[in-house]
């Protein structure tokens, strides 16, 4: 199973925005397709609120109940938490789960320097745990996501993090590379395939290599994505 998690905000208790939560169809249905022959579902998790509101990181919570009702719905199976902008932080918050395989964070919004307490990482041990940052993203810093990558890289090995040249918070540029880059590790985490070259170089990597891989133009093409 992988569960989408959208965008939101920092803080906000209006209702999610519909808008965050159907950019994520696609990649569900994509993802799914990709993973057909394996038995992969693929959910967006719909939040009870747009807003991660401090310290009570309601979209982390949203994403544990999220895995819960996986749990409960069809018993012990891997599940890989996927999420984009704020959804990145709540995949990355919620992957300490006991029934969550893996996380992959695209565009992930962190707190800056001056926040009190720095995101936690150590819980991540044992998942494998991919991020993708556009360079040119305006609105989540990516140099915030590399410097946490360093810090999950030295608590679990199996972390690594591509970069899209030139790309935004949205990740539009690069599109499909993209979508296969999300495709290839789902694949990889959820059903033991072989990773993608670059993919397993960024895992084996020691950082900051593993953790700056650039994303190629053209990743996927002979993937079969």
């Amino acid at each position: 199973m992988v569960l989408l998690l959208p965008d939101g905000e920092a803080d906000s208790h209006r209702r999610p925005s519909s808008l965050s939560y159907a950019l994520q169809l696609p990649l569900a249905r994509t993802l799914a397709r990709a993973g057909q022959d394996d038995g992969l579902a693929a959910h967006v998790v719909h939040y009870r609120c747009r807003g991660w509101n401090a310290t009570d990181a309601q979209l982390a919570a949203d994403a544990e109940w999220a895995v819960e009702e996986v749990v409960r719905r069809y018993g012990d199976i891997p599940v890989c938490l996927a999420g984009h902008g704020m959804g990145g932080r709540a995949a990355l918050r919620a992957g300490g789960h006991a029934a969550v395989n893996s996380v992959l964070a695209m565009a992930p919004w962190l707190p800056g320097e001056a926040s009190a307490e720095p995101e936690p990482v150590k819980h991540l041990l044992g998942r494998q745990v991919l991020l993708v940052h556009g360079t040119n993203d305006a609105r989540s810093d990516p140099e915030l996501s590399f410097r946490l990558a360093e810090r999950a890289k030295k608590a679990n090995r199996d972390t690594c993090r591509f970069e899209v040249h030139s790309d935004g918070h949205a990740l539009r540029q690069h599109r499909s590379e993209v979508v296969a880059l999300a495709a290839d590790f789902v694949r990889g985490s959820l059903f033991g395939r072989a990773y993608a070259r670059p993919v397993a170089d960024a895992l084996a990597a020691p950082p900051p290599l593993g953790l700056r891989m650039p994303l190629a133009a053209g990743f996927g093409r002979s993937l079969g994505h």
